[in-house]
């Protein structure tokens, strides 16, 4: 359409006559290049128009054009010319009858005048018709019109597919019993409102990364059996500023619209920061979204059945306002799951997988402390990626255990060649983590030890407590501290000198230690009392620095505590491997020729002096996998990304 548009556009100016002047005029009837009708006597192929309510008259006519390419392929173009009559008329008349040729007059009224303008001008108005429906629909497309950026972006999640209930949440009873009473609300809230009781009017879900906030807000919709609107805190803030606000508003009023319902409100701490900390100084879109979500919140009535639900693992930043009563009236803490929890969250995953018959997840659950819900689900998945690969009909016990080790310490990199010397120093490195912790008392036992690369390391000493700490004694962490200067211990006595291969050890070291000085009161020097306050990491909420609440004097007395901390753990590593040198020797020999050993195998050298039971020769490397699993949490990043000979890396994170 806009092509043909455009066709009739320009046929109306193809169609305009060309403009002469009298000299020109004469020139073209001198030259016989007029065009004439041959049955006409005289021939009249000319007209004197003169238009009405004007003086003017004009000659028109069609005239032979010296190249018809030009003109489009016509040999005759047609054209006019201004004549005067009391000047010019007579003279044309001898002009013309010399050549045989006459004028026919005629008028041109109104009506012909509105013809000539709408030939121009219609197909102008059909070309702006079009461009206009054109852009009407890229608006539609891109997002609902050009108003609609002040539109919530809530999603409505129907129930009829992957419907959550309560029996797919494992290893948080105590959240899901608080929840509850939200559920009953939803279901039957006259219960509550005859009592005069009211349900909060917003729950707050606080927990690390991996916890199941998410999945158990879709429970709590799935059990109640009510709308659910699910939005992120990033989708309220856009480029213009007042969207925000908007889309806040147009969320409470969808709410409104399909009570009794829930709201939910992932990583409200990009939306919900604490106000007039920011570093601009100026205001905040993200504060005027604020305003709006608390107005909101404290405006409504919760008789409407509409309940905000949030998750965050960052309640510290967020504005004060906003979590008080009235708002967010109860925040639930969904916590890490213990090893009863952490069993239940495994059976819950592998019921979508097949399981080979004997394998205890109570097993995998004692092997797997301060692992979160979603790192288990990732086991699950790993280990069924492992069984596919080596072609089994089930997963065993193996598989889950190696996939345990995959998910927190990395994938084993066995296509990285390394050096002999590269590998004897990564083994003796190695060994020195592995004998300190089968010398100091108070430590988590050595799960195992290997000389492989994983992640970022080239070697890994893995530690699994018994059972779940949630505490630590001052004694635990002494001991701690020495196991982490085993591995440069053994290098400077083995070889004489040291590498940069313990860069992860002494950051962990200097980090236990500073801890235990300024936040723990575990120095006899300084005594209880908690140094650096409000030294928290910096957030979009938080100013970038704080002043410091002790002295110049005081700050010396904490680093010299430090570092007599470290001194004293580095003097015990060394007393205790020169001890037992060739307990030393025989688990880096044995690390050479194995490159993993298990803890029972370190123990049958602190018992016997060498491997009793060695095990199964090194395997080959596996074939590149389509999806790499998720990266170790517990174990240190490396500086510049390079990889180091060794990492202490215990388990509990």
């Amino acid at each position: 359409m806009g092509l043909f548009g455009l066709a009739i556009w320009s046929k109306s100016f193809s169609d305009s006559s060309k403009s002469l002047t009298i000299a020109e005029f004469k020139q073209l009837v001198e030259n016989g290049k007029i065009k004439v009708d041959e049955n006409a006597e005289p021939p009249k192929i000319l007209r004197l128009v003169q238009k009405d309510g004007s003086s003017k008259q004009f000659v028109t006519g069609w005239y032979e054009v010296e190249d018809p390419e030009e003109n489009g392929g016509d040999k005759y173009k047609k054209f006019s010319v201004s004549v005067i009559l009391d000047y010019s008329k007579d003279d044309l008349k001898e002009l013309l009858a010399e050549h045989n040729l006459a004028i026919a007059e005629e008028s041109v009224d109104s009506d012909g005048l509105g013809v000539m303008i709408m030939s121009f001008y219609l197909p102008v108005f059909f070309l702006l018709l079009i461009l206009y429906f054109l852009f009407r629909h890229q608006l539609k497309a891109a997002g609902r019109g050009a108003m609609s950026f002040g539109k919530s972006k809530a999603k409505l999640m129907t129930m009829d597919k992957n419907k959550v209930t309560f029996k797919d949440v494992a290893g948080v009873e105590e959240a899901k019993e608080e929840v509850w009473e939200i559920v009953e609300y939803l279901r039957d809230p006259k219960k509550f409102q005859r009592l005069g009781g009211r349900i909060p009017k917003g729950v707050l879900m606080v927990g690390s990364p991996g916890t199941g906030k998410t999945l158990l807000a879709r429970a709590i919709a799935g059990e109640a059996d009510v709308p659910f609107f699910s939005i992120s805190g990033s989708d309220f803030v856009e480029m213009f500023v007042g969207v925000g606000a908007s889309r806040v508003r147009d969320m409470f009023e969808q709410g409104k619209k399909n009570a009794p319902c829930l709201i939910f409100i992932d990583e409200i701490d990009a939306v919900g920061r604490h106000r007039g900390h920011g570093l601009g100084g100026g205001h905040d879109e993200r504060e005027q979204t604020l305003n709006a979500l608390l107005v909101e919140m404290d405006g409504f009535d919760t008789q409407e059945g509409v309940i905000i639900i949030a998750a965050t693992n960052r309640p510290d930043v967020l504005d004060p306002a906003l979590l008080r009563p009235g708002r967010f009236d109860r925040e639930i803490t969904v916590s890490l799951p213990d090893v009863k929890g952490r069993e239940e969250i495994l059976k819950v995953h592998s019921k979508k997988v097949k399981l080979a018959d004997g394998v205890d997840l109570g097993v995998v659950a004692r092997g797997t402390p301060g692992y979160s819900g979603a790192e288990l689900a990732n086991v699950i998945n790993e280990a069924a990626l492992l069984a596919a690969r080596k072609g089994l009909k089930a997963i065993t016990l193996p598989e889950l255990e190696e996939a345990r080790d995959k998910v927190r310490w990395g994938k084993e990199r066995r296509s990285l060649a390394l050096s002999e010397e590269e590998k004897e120093l990564t083994a003796y490195h190695e060994a020195g983590h592995a004998l300190l912790g089968m010398l100091v008392k108070d430590t988590d036992p050595v799960h195992k030890v290997t000389i492989i690369p994983r992640g970022p390391a080239l070697g890994v000493t893995m530690y699994l407590p018994v059972e779940d700490k949630h505490s630590y004694k001052r004694q635990y962490l002494l001991d701690r501290l020495i196991l982490i200067m085993g591995g440069r211990v053994a290098e400077e006595l083995v070889f004489g000198d040291v590498t940069n291969g313990a860069a992860g050890d002494i950051r962990q070291a200097s980090e236990i230690a500073r801890k235990m000085v300024c936040n723990w009161g575990m120095s006899d020097e300084l005594g209880m009392v908690e140094y650096g306050e409000g030294q928290g990491e910096v957030f979009l909420a938080r100013d970038i620095s704080s002043p410091r609440n002790y002295s110049e004097s005081t700050a010396q007395k904490i680093d010299d505590e430090v570092k007599k901390l470290t001194d004293e753990a580095y003097s015990e590593a060394t007393r205790l491997i020169q001890e037992h040198r060739d307990k030393l020797e025989a688990i880096a020999k044995g690390l050479l020729e194995y490159e993993t050993l298990d803890g029972r195998h370190i123990q049958e050298i602190m018992e016997f002096g060498d491997i009793q039971n060695p095990p199964s020769a090194p395997t080959p490397p596996d074939l590149p996998e389509e999806s790499e699993a998720k990266k170790p949490q517990a174990e240190e990043k490396k500086e510049g990304g390079e990889d180091f000979p060794g990492d202490f890396a215990p388990a509990g994170a």
